[in-house]
C-alpha cells in the first residue's frame, strides 16, 4: 500500500497557511517524494483572494479592515474565498502519479470523490457537478461559492466546497474549503456588492450555498472533520497517511515566502512583487 505524508490539522495565519502550501508545492516539484495532504483552518478570518483578481475592485478592503478580516493572495486562481470556521484541504503531488494525471479536471474529481467519502462519512451526502450553473445578476463576482465550477461539490444542488488548483514543474497544488458556517450576508459585503438588493442577494445565497452545520443534526467543527476527510483519501485511493512534518527545506522556504510574499502589502495588494 502506498503512502502518503499527512501533515495534522492546525490553525495558521492567512500568510502562513498560504506559504506553508507553496513550500510543499515548490520542495515536491524540486525533490519529488510521496504526495503531501494538509487540513488545516484559520486562526483569524480570511479572504483568500484568486492569483490574478483585482482586489480593489472584488474585495470590500475597507469593511475588513473594520471588521479585522485578513486579506493573502493565493498562489491559485479563481475567487475571493472569506475563510473562518472552514476546514481547508491542500494536496501537493507529481501529476504523473496514478491516480493523477496532466489532466487538470481528472484530478479535480478524483480530489472531489475522497472529499465526498470524507463528508458520507458525517452523513453529508455531497456529488460532483458536471456542468458550472449560469450566473444571475450581480452574484457571479460574489466571490468563489456564489457559482459551481465544474466537478466542484454540491449538496441537494448547493455548493458546499470550493477548489483551485495550480501546477508547475510537473507537480500541481490544489487547495480548497469545505464550508462549516456560512454568512451570506457578511460574504456579499465582504465581495463589495453594495450595488446588488442585499436581500435578494442573500436570498440567492442562501439556496445556492449550503455548509456542514445546514446539512448535519450535531455540531461539526473543522477539527473534528479532518479526520474522516483523510478517511475518504484513504478508503478510495487504497494509500495509508503517515503523519509528519515539513522537511527543513519546507520550513526555511514558507518563513522566507511569509516574508517576501503572502505577508508584503505589494503582493497581497497587486499580485506581483
Amino acid at each position: 500500500m502506498e503512502t502518503w505524508r499527512l501533515l495534522s490539522f492546525q490553525r495558521l495565519s492567512g500568510a502562513e497557511n498560504m506559504a506553508v502550501d507553496e513550500a510543499i508545492f515548490r520542495e515536491t516539484a524540486k525533490r519529488g517524494g510521496e504526495p503531501t495532504l494538509r487540513l488545516y483552518g484559520w486562526i483569524r478570518p480570511t479572504v483568500t483572494i484568486g492569483y490574478s483578481q483585482d482586489l480593489e475592485r472584488e474585495v470590500n478592503c475597507a469593511f475588513c479592515q473594520e471588521r479585522g478580516i485578513d486579506i493573502v493572495r493565493r498562489p491559485t486562481g479563481g475567487k475571493a474565498v472569506y475563510h473562518s470556521t472552514d476546514l481547508t484541504y491542500s494536496l501537493a503531488s507529481s501529476q504523473h502519479r496514478s491516480p493523477f494525471s496532466i489532466d487538470i479536471l481528472g484530478t479535480y474529481r478524483v480530489i472531489g470523490r475522497c472529499l465526498i467519502r470524507g463528508l458520507k462519512k458525517i452523513s453529508v451526502n455531497a456529488e460532483l457537478v458536471e456542468e458550472g450553473r449560469a450566473p444571475g445578476r450581480c452574484y457571479e463576482e460574489a466571490g468563489c461559492f456564489a457559482v459551481p465550477f465544474r466537478n466542484e461539490l454540491l449538496v441537494k444542488e448547493a455548493k458546499i466546497c470550493g477548489s483551485a488548483q495550480v501546477r508547475g514543474r510537473g507537480c500541481f497544488l490544489q487547495h480548497g474549503s469545505i464550508l462549516i458556517d456560512f454568512d451570506p450576508v457578511t460574504s456579499l459585503r465582504i465581495m463589495g456588492k453594495v450595488g446588488c438588493d442585499e436581500e435578494e442577494a442573500a436570498r440567492h445565497l442562501e439556496e445556492t450555498v449550503t455548509c456542514v452545520s445546514h446539512e448535519t443534526s450535531v455540531p461539526i467543527t473543522a477539527e473534528h472533520l479532518a479526520p474522516y476527510i483523510g478517511n475518504g483519501f484513504e478508503e478510495l485511493l487504497n494509500v495509508r497517511l503517515v503523519k509528519g512534518g515539513l522537511t527543513g527545506q519546507e520550513r526555511a522556504l514558507a518563513a522566507r515566502l511569509i516574508t517576501e510574499k503572502y505577508g508584503n502589502h505589494r503582493w497581497n495588494e497587486r499580485g506581483r512583487l
